[in-house]
């Protein structure tokens, strides 16, 4: 249903996660018998949720750890591992300086030419230690690294901008990257994204993509909705994704994982995007506030860096606990925060959801009210839902 915003102009509603609610149905189970299994390409997951490519969440230490936990996560080929032998100072600079020198000095720092043999040992030392070698390069740098990328053995390659699509247009001096060709020739799974319609969804299935993500400017150091003016709320954007999804898997037999990617600070939101459509969830600044992540506290996009555009802000997130305690607990907070899988059970249980498939089929209302309804208290003593 569209709404005229003026004459010549129409606009469709869109949702937001916080605008949602899920509704429970009439069957309920155990929270231990609900299966949160999911694959992406070859690789199965016990947990479907994966951590982002970003410099304050990803390093090979977290990589291995999100490996070891049944997670994912994902490394920025584009980032301070790859542009620095020893990144450890460099990190410890990004989380020293104020608010107004974060700016230049990102600038400065990735302004470092990414070395080659730097990606590989990076690969190789994720490798080497048990974990699942997940890397993730924009559009315009792929075809430049993905054969690096291969011969290190890397298990993923995520190709990430702010916006992907299948027809770019560039200037005469530069080659567009063709995602189909790309795909096709990789030896391994080619993930595509961020996008939030159907249309583009479909293009990049048909493309090649073994998961889409979807997501444009929700994500809690992201500024390009408000740099930009672009974007779709996460439900709507969601929902219109995992359409194409079923569509293609009608039509073609093969079933393509729709990963929602930005925005997602609690349990609950990884719940409703799930129960969207998606089939798995990539997050940041949860990630980011776990003792073992490279940020020191801090958290930035990975999209960062420009010499011409703040394409994002370094937020301070803090420490609230070990990656274990956030992502399987046992949660020391009582904010949603901690223990992401056990929310993601214990909502499935409740719902009566016996696996990721019944979780995407519960009913969903729109309530703009749910995060704030009956918490008078919480608020004024800034408490659970209330902080």
């Amino acid at each position: 249903m569209e709404t005229q915003i003026g004459r010549g102009k129409t606009a469709r509603r869109a949702y937001g996660i916080d605008e949602i609610a899920l509704v429970p149905g009439n069957r309920t189970l155990d929270p231990s018998l609900a299966d949160t299994k999911w694959r992406i390409g070859n690789i199965e997951r016990e947990i479907p949720i994966i951590a982002s490519a970003m410099d304050g969440v990803v390093d090979v230490r977290m990589a291995v750890l999100l490996s070891n936990l049944g997670a994912l996560g994902v490394l920025n080929l584009e980032g301070i591992q790859t542009r620095y032998a020893d990144p450890e100072p460099i990190l410890d600079k990004i989380a020293s300086v104020g608010k107004e020198e974060f700016v230049p000095l990102m600038q400065e720092l990735y302004a470092e030419s990414i070395k080659p043999e730097l990606i590989e040992q990076r690969i190789r030392e994720i490798k080497q230690q048990g974990g699942i070698a997940a890397v993730s390069a924009t559009p315009a740098l792929s075809s430049k690294y993905g054969a690096v990328v291969a011969k290190a053995g890397a298990d993923l390659f995520f190709v990430q901008a702010t916006v992907v699509s299948t027809a770019h247009l560039s200037p005469e001096s530069i080659v567009p990257l063709d995602l189909a060709q790309f795909c096709q020739e990789m030896p391994i799974p080619v993930v595509l994204g961020n996008c939030v319609t159907y249309e583009v969804t479909l293009d990049l299935m048909k493309a090649g993509a073994a998961a889409v993500l979807v997501g444009i400017g929700p994500g809690a150091a992201c500024t390009s909705r408000g740099v930009l003016g672009v974007g779709v709320p996460q439900a709507t954007a969601i929902a219109d994704c995992a359409a194409a999804r079923d569509d293609y898997y009608q039509q073609t037999g093969k079933y393509i994982p729709v990963i929602a990617d930005g925005g997602l600070i609690t349990g609950g939101d990884i719940c409703k995007c799930i129960a969207c459509g998606a089939d798995g969830v990539m997050i940041g600044s949860p990630f980011a506030r776990a003792s073992e992540a490279p940020g020191r506290g801090y958290h930035w996009g990975m999209a960062t860096p420009s010499s011409v555009l703040p394409r994002g802000t370094r937020i301070r997130v803090g420490t609230t606990g070990t990656l274990e305690q956030i992502l399987v607990g046992p949660a020391q907070l009582d904010d949603g925060t901690h223990n992401l899988l056990g929310a993601l059970k214990t909502s499935m249980g409740t719902l009566g959801a016996k696996n990721l498939k019944e979780m995407q089929q519960v009913e969903v209302v729109i309530a703009p009210s749910l995060l704030t309804e009956g918490k008078v208290y919480q608020k004024a003593q800034q408490l659970g839902m209330g902080k």
